[in-house]
């Protein structure tokens, strides 16, 4: 684009308000205005695509075939570009079980890409989880929840510790949560043991957060409504939900929508460094990953391990599969993970004055056109044309 100020015109804007058919200005890095009115001369032309803010992902591993538990800043680059080149203009670097040095190592690493604008934050995912739900995390390498070590982590953050997920049922669980919520970290409750009256403690020591609900925690019984149960009935918890027809049964996902509603539900990836590659051999932290038709598991089938998604495939299963509204899978995708990590000032929504974080769809199939990144395109500017004098229009 020749101008800093870019028009956007004939697409379906999903506003927080609901869906229209106005025209978006971009200026620099920010949405300078949403505005009424037909095509003009000049606008690009993304007539039959809808606009949707950039997706916000809290939980991913990796991508690309890179991981950010890798510890190497090129790998963490590859993924988070992997998953950017998806549509989520905003991801967390999720790490895995491991020696607390070696943590405290891809910490540092990864808080050097935060503050180049390329992370929006680090979630700690183990080791102060449970041994009997630890999933894809090594056993050997879990320890309990002290929260000294658990600090020695955050400190290695330099600031940019955003979540902690840990299983509050261990011991310094429920101490660890005070101190995280006290140093305005996200105490997520996840791979864990914990019975309903211990994640009711939790939450009111601080969690906000229920760590891909379902997995690796009890299932609900009538008698021990476990872990489930607290989480979803709390108004104070966002949900994170793994839509991949793999994880989830697709009726238990629905039944969690009915339950939390679209504004408790962040849809995430989990992905691990295969999501945007092939089958084969990936690692995972300490841990191989064999992925084979698209699903990874530990070598031994013993544990699925992470998922091999990207944000643009969740969108569109949302849609297709389970019959959200285009606003609540925006709500689940972009508002409620930005309103949790306290962005929504910036983004989570098409809104003047907000980053120009934008996803354009196919109106019709909602698969992903071209994503835009603080008012640059990322891929598929080459896709639209200029509208033209007398209605007609010329390649940009």
């Amino acid at each position: 684009m020749s101008s800093s100020r870019v028009m956007l015109a004939g697409a379906r804007l999903v506003l927080p308000g609901g869906v229209v058919g106005d025209r978006l200005a971009v200026e620099g890095d920010r949405i300078a205005a949403i505005a009424s009115g037909e095509p003009e001369i000049g606008d690009l032309d993304l007539t039959g695509h809808t606009v949707v803010p950039g997706f916000v992902d809290l939980h991913v591993h990796g991508g690309g075939g890179a991981s950010y538990a890798s510890g190497i800043a090129d790998e963490a680059l590859h993924a988070a570009r992997t998953h950017l080149e998806h549509g989520t203009t905003t991801t967390m670097a999720s790490t895995v079980t491991g020696e607390i040095d070696e943590i405290a190592r891809q910490a540092a690493v990864l808080s050097e890409l935060v503050e180049d604008g390329v992370l929006a934050g680090i979630h700690f995912e183990g080791p102060f989880i449970s041994p009997g739900r630890c999933g894809a995390h090594r056993p050997d390498l879990l320890r309990e929840p002290d929260p000294a070590l658990v600090r020695k982590l955050v400190d290695a953050a330099r600031g940019h510790a955003r979540m902690v997920t840990l299983a509050p049922e261990l011991p310094g669980g429920l101490d660890s949560v005070r101190m995280l919520a006290d140093l305005g970290v996200i105490a997520a409750v996840g791979h864990t043991d914990s019975d309903y009256a211990t994640t009711l403690e939790a939450i009111d020591a601080g969690a906000t957060v229920a760590t891909h609900l379902f997995n690796a925690m009890p299932g609900i019984a009538h008698r021990a409504p476990g872990p489930i149960v607290a989480l979803l009935e709390d108004e104070r918890v966002t949900v994170e939900l793994i839509n991949d027809g793999v994880h989830l049964d697709p009726s238990v996902l629905d039944l969690a929508y009915r339950t939390a509603g679209a504004s408790r539900v962040a849809l995430i990836t989990d992905a691990m460094g295969a999501a945007g590659m092939g089958d084969g051999l990936y690692p995972l932290g300490p841990l191989q990953v064999q992925v084979k038709d698209g699903v990874a598991m530990l070598p031994d089938g013993s544990s699925i391990a992470g998922s091999t998604l990207t944000l643009d495939q969740v969108f569109r299963r949302a849609m297709v599969v389970h019959g959200l509204t285009v606003n609540q899978a925006v709500e689940s995708l972009s508002a409620a993970p930005a309103r949790l990590l306290g962005l929504s000032d910036s983004i989570g929504s098409l809104e003047a004055g907000k980053l120009a974080d934008l996803v354009v769809l196919d109106s019709d199939t909602y698969d992903l056109v071209a994503v835009m990144r603080r008012g640059r395109w990322v891929r598929g500017d080459d896709l639209f044309t200029t509208v033209a004098p007398s209605g007609g229009s010329t390649a940009d």
